[in-house]
């Protein structure tokens, strides 16, 4: 199993993300690690990386997943790069153990 690419943090958790711009379709491909051991979520969406485009649509598209209103996500740091962190604004246990149950599935 890839190593847990969500961590928890004051108010929410954490989420590491690489995505992929101007793809042919919306859609998270897998879970993986770096060089380093870090896990994160490698994710595609077919929005430009042009004012902010990619990063709202790769919200808009976790949020869908995660059943989660796209207002307690937001992009911390990278949101010029393809490498990510992602806050998920909430209570931490639940969200992490939600979490933690979607990742099942590609496991």
């Amino acid at each position: 199993m890839p190593p847990d690419p969500f961590s928890a943090a004051v108010g929410g958790v954490r989420v590491r993300i690489r995505l992929a711009p101007k793809s042919s379709a919306n859609k998270i491909m897998s879970i993986e690690a770096d060089g380093d051991g870090n896990g994160y979520i490698k994710a595609m969406v077919t929005a430009a990386p042009q004012a902010g485009k990619a990063n709202a649509a790769l919200i808009k598209m976790l949020a869908q997943n995660w059943r989660l209103a796209k207002s307690t996500l937001s992009v911390i740091h990278g949101a010029t790069d393809r490498n990510k962190t992602i806050e998920v604004a909430g209570e931490t246990d639940a969200l992490l153990r939600q979490l933690h149950e979607w990742r099942g599935q590609y496991q």
